[in-house]
């Protein structure tokens, strides 16, 4: 564990000492190493721990999310290069340090075996990317979008502290492994049902869940771009992850709690799938798409049969790949032409034509087609669903349906149609965008071969 915490706080150090000429190389180099090293705790194992130590361990639930988390800092490193090149060196080094200071926290908060630690990494997560989005956001609107998140994030969470600090007083430990061996305290009382809400409220916040998903949007359209890829990708996993782990703990959960939970989970799914079929603005459909994934996620982990928690755990993963790949293609858009309104970047295609390629991979991840770990996942999640109640499949379909139809309209709009007069001369795509797009679509198609390594079940 401390093979990967160690050379992350490292990356800071880094940072602010590498010459001039070779900061991007050496921060690259250094976290894309680390991001190899991490592939190893991939392996599946026996035992119910991998590396455990006093305060981590690794079990099949969290390894897939921290190799994603390590995986994910040299790519938003690439694509944050082109954005920062006019800014003065000081600034650079601000914003990377900004960037691996997360890292860490999220290491943390997926492998910790402690509820006390996971709660402090769960909010220290926070505070840079207030920074990153306060900071070095695009328009005026930042400020609010960075309130919006702040206040979302910290009224949904004091209840959790005080309900881990009840737990505590309960049970005499916080430790998951000893909590697990306890039998449940939780009955159907009120005091214990508003124990369960209060331990779930904030997981639902930060998923997010239809209903409480209101900063999401606004925090990635005023982010930067590795601020989007870390909210897509990570934070929102964060929320997913403190589910799954949440669920176990309270196991007679009452049916009064689940009904509210799955109902606003699959509605919203359909709900922001209509959403996206309005949208004006690239960033923000992508965002209101990863609220209507992350809906068939919650609805997934409240249900807590071994499928629901495999489906789950493969569509956060394949769903951080896409939706971050989808956050690269539009910044590289914004980049060109410096406008996020669909109506203005649309007809790319013939300006753009291997980009025109990485789109139609992207968005036919994004709609699950086979042979993409996102089929998989929301066949078993649907699968599970039908199990557990036959009507939400009506529900799940519509769900499905349009999603396909938003991520044609994006893809056509886009791509298709006459170029609008004002791209007459446009900037090639590079190197750099073509390496981070691969680097993307690749793990996602190996992953299919081999899905048993994030499916979150021991083998």
């Amino acid at each position: 564990m401390l093979k990967i915490i160690l050379p992350t706080i490292m990356l800071i150090p880094t940072t602010l000492l590498s010459p001039a000429k070779f900061l991007w190389t050496n921060i690259t180099t250094h976290s894309t190493l680390i991001a190899t090293i991490s592939l190893q705790w991939l392996l599946p194992t026996y035992l119910p721990y991998k590396n455990l130590t006093q305060w981590t361990g690794i079990d099949q639930i969290s390894s897939p999310l921290l190799v994603l988390s390590c995986w994910l800092l040299p790519l938003m490193m690439l694509a944050s290069q082109n954005h920062l090149q006019h800014e003065p060196l000081s600034r650079k080094r601000l914003f990377l340090t900004t960037l691996v200071t997360i890292q860490p926290f999220i290491l943390l908060a997926f492998s910790t075996t402690e509820l006390t630690l996971f709660y402090i990494s769960f909010e220290a997560t926070l505070i840079p990317t207030l920074v990153l989005i306060t900071r070095w956001g695009t328009q005026l609107e930042r400020l609010t979008a960075g309130t919006y998140l702040l206040f979302y994030t910290l009224i949904s969470s004091l209840p959790l502290l005080i309900a881990i600090m009840h737990l505590h007083t309960q049970t005499g430990t916080l430790h998951l492994m000893m909590l697990k061996l306890t039998h449940p305290t939780l009955t159907n009382s009120w005091p214990n049902m508003l124990m369960s809400l209060a331990l779930l409220t904030a997981f639902m916040v930060k998923a997010p869940l239809y209903g409480l998903h209101l900063w999401l949007p606004k925090a990635h359209v005023e982010a930067p771009i590795a601020g989007s890829m870390l909210l897509a990708a990570l934070l929102l996993k964060l929320g997913g992850y403190g589910i799954m782990r949440v669920t176990i703990l309270m196991t007679p959960m009452s049916n009064h709690l689940h009904y509210p939970f799955l109902t606003l989970a699959l509605w919203g799914a359909l709900m922001t799938s209509s959403i996206c079929l309005r949208q004006t603005d690239l960033k923000s459909l992508i965002a209101y798409s990863s609220v209507s994934h992350m809906g068939l996620v919650i609805a997934a982990s409240m249900i807590q049969t071994h499928w629901s928690f495999s489906g789950a755990m493969i569509l956060m993963i394949s769903h951080g790949l896409t939706s971050s790949m989808l956050f690269c293609l539009a910044n590289t858009n914004y980049e060109r032409i410096h406008s996020r309104i669909l109506i203005l970047t649309r007809g790319l295609q013939p300006l753009l034509p291997l980009m025109a390629t990485w789109w139609l991979l992207a968005n036919l991840a994004n709609m699950a087609l086979p042979p993409t770990t996102n089929l998989m996942a929301e066949l078993t999640i649907m699968i599970t669903l039908f199990n557990w109640s036959p009507p939400t499949i009506i529900l799940t379909g519509a769900a499905t349906l349009l999603t396909a139809s938003y991520t044609l309209f994006m893809l056509l709009m886009t791509q298709r149609g006459t170029s609008p007069t004002n791209i007459t001369s446009i900037q090639t795509s590079n190197t750099r965008e073509h390496l981070l797009m691969a680097l993307h679509i690749a793990p996602m198609l190996l992953l299919i071969l081999k899905p048993e390594l994030i499916s979150g079940t021991p083998l």
